[in-house]
């Protein structure tokens, strides 16, 4: 064969320098999150997608944590570049969600008052889904994703395909951000599932399926 279809060949199937640059510090960064470091944690992330800007796991990790870590401006920075494919990969469009999320809370300069009204609202109508959209978001931007999960369970319970499927669709983002990392096992075994995410993973189906 010719030179140039050998390097195309090799270009396809073999990683590049910079694709195994990147899983290597990707694993780093995750070993360092396991031992608390998360400041180390968080320099890999970014060593790792800019050696390979493809890499939609580790930025996923490093949008992630920078959200975890309060520094959304940052985290939508390093989100802008895979944006445009969002809504058809489904670990980055539960961060697109998680941001919609927290950025429906601007202008809530009391988190608990703001509670207390939507709630009120429900107890006033249970079938007020927007009241408890609102209250779902603004558990899970102020750290309280099961309770989201909770009140969405609620919408799905009465209404499966409320507002075009977005109840189910902000439940299975929420799932998608709080799975922690697999840990590593022997080969032809399966990692344990997350109690908590197994547990809200059956609560969904029978909802659904029923």
């Amino acid at each position: 064969l010719p030179e140039g279809q050998i390097r195309a060949f090799l270009d396809k199937h073999v990683p590049s320098e910079g694709e195994i640059e990147a899983e290597a510090e990707e694993a780093d960064a995750l070993e360092a999150l396991a031992q608390g470091d998360v400041h180390g944690a968080l320099e890999k992330l970014q060593q790792a997608v800019t050696a390979d800007p493809a890499n939609d796991d580790a930025r996923f990790d490093l949008v992630k944590l920078l959200l975890e870590l309060g520094q959304d401006d940052d985290a939508k920075v390093a989100f802008a570049p895979v944006i445009a494919k969002a809504a058809g990969v489904r670990r980055l469009d539960a961060l697109q969600r998680w941001m919609q999320a927290r950025d429906a809370q601007d202008g809530v300069t009391d988190p608990q008052a703001r509670a207390e009204a939507l709630q009120a609202r429900i107890a006033a109508n249970r079938r007020d889904f927007d009241a408890r959209f609102a209250l779902a978001q603004l558990l899970w931007a102020h750290g309280q994703p099961t309770a989201a999960m909770d009140e969405l369970l609620e919408i799905l319970m009465r209404d499966k395909a409320w507002n075009e499927d977005l109840a189910r669709k902000t439940y299975i983002a929420i799932l998608e951000i709080i799975d922690p990392p697999k840990p590593k096992v022997a080969e032809g075994q399966v990692p344990p599932e997350d109690p908590t995410v197994a547990t809200y993973r059956r609560r969904l189906s029978s909802v659904v399926l029923s």
